[in-house]
This record gives C-alpha cells, structure tokens and sequence, in this order.
C-alpha cells in the first residue's frame, strides 16, 4: 500500500469541468492523521504504521490507549488504525498525515460501514418480487416457497431469508479523486461511496488500477 487516510463522509455534492460535464462527488473530511507508532519486522514480525484520528477528550481513553498517546506526544484520538505502508520506515511517531499525500487523478479504494436498517423482510433484504395485489391473496410481501414438500424437506444453507441488513463493512474499489482542498482537508471523489453522512470511512490507494483510463477526464 502507497497511501492511506482515514476520514469522515460529508456528504455529496457535484462539481463541473470545464466544458460544463457534471460530476457526481463524494466529499470526505480526510485527517489529519497522527502517526502513533512504526511497527518494525524486528521487533513486531511485521511493518505498519499505527495511525490516529479525530481528537478525544482524555476522560473518554483508556490507560493502555493513554500511554501510547503520550509515548507519541499527541493528544487523545478517537480511531486508531493500522496500514501497512511499502515505506513505513520513512515514518515516525509523531508525524502528521493529511490529504495532501493523494493527487487529483489518484485511484483509491474506499471502506466503510453501511447503514443499518435492522430486521427486514426479503423484499427489502434482497429484491423479491411481491406477491398478487388483490385483497383475497392474503399474501403480498411474504417470503415464498422455501424448499421441496418431499425431498429433500429441508431449507439448504444460504436460503436468502429475512433478516439483519445493513451495518457492515463494504469497499469500493478504483474510484478516482477529481479535486482536494487541502485548506480544508477535503477530498472530492467521483461517485457514491459507503456508509451514512458523518460515518468514519477510510481512503486507501487502490490495489488493482482499471485499464478503462478517466471516466470524467479525457
């Protein structure tokens, strides 16, 4: 991994080039983030640069999370993360990460957590059709026949059902960045990306770059 952020969802908005093309973008509130700890293959088998994000109050922090603040001389973070950067020895405790790092035209992966939405039934859950309208059905957002009534008699693994949707963690992967306003440590990405307004996200250079070339930019 080249380059890695953690910040938080705004919202979405458009921007337009300059021949009038409108883009749909995402804004993300990226850093700054605060280098907690360089985790080295000598001493941890491994290397990663722990990184934080967000200022909390010290009442909110434990002591163990405390003590590695202080060892970084930063003030109490609110999320702490791992990345294993290909340069993590050019890091040290201490150093800052802002959005300045990625550049307008930069491929990135995106993660974050989907909205819940709780129990719900199969139709929202995974777009089953309704049953008949008319008022003898007696059977309009039900789930249908699940198995055979004679063999095997019995629901197989992986029945779409109803059940918990939303909440969990999704990536979108080879979206671009069209604009970053390090002023106001804003980064613009083309298109939608997970999670609600204000959710934590985190903007990772993309693994695997599309040979399709800029979708907005010719």
């Amino acid at each position: 991994m080249k380059k890695a952020i953690i910040g938080r969802k705004l919202g979405m908005s458009q921007i337009f080039t300059e021949d009038g093309t409108v883009i749909p973008v995402t804004v993300v509130l990226a850093g700054p983030c605060t280098v907690l700890q360089v985790k080295t293959k000598e001493k941890d088998g491994y290397t990663s640069v722990k990184v934080g994000y967000e200022p909390i109050l010290e009442s909110r922090v434990n002591k163990p999370d405390l003590g590695q603040f202080r060892n970084a001389q930063s003030e109490p973070l609110r999320f702490i993360k791992e990345f294993k950067f290909e340069n993590s020895e050019n890091y040290k405790p201490g150093d800052k990460i802002s959005c300045s790092i990625f550049s307008v035209g930069d491929r990135v992966d995106v993660t974050g957590r989907t909205k819940g939405r709780g129990y719900t039934g199969a139709i929202k859950r995974w777009g089953f059709a309704r049953g008949p309208s008319a008022h003898g059905s007696g059977y309009h957002r039900g789930l249908g026949a699940l198995s055979a009534n004679s063999s095997p008699s019995r629901v197989f693994k992986n029945r779409k059902m109803p059940g918990q949707y939303g909440n969990e963690q999704v990536t979108i992967k080879n979206l671009e960045i069209v604009r970053i306003d390090e002023s106001k440590n804003a980064i613009f990405i083309a298109g939608g990306i997970p999670g609600p307004k204000k959710s934590v996200v985190t903007i990772k250079s993309t693994k695997k770059v599309s040979n399709m070339g800029s979708k907005w930019f010719k």
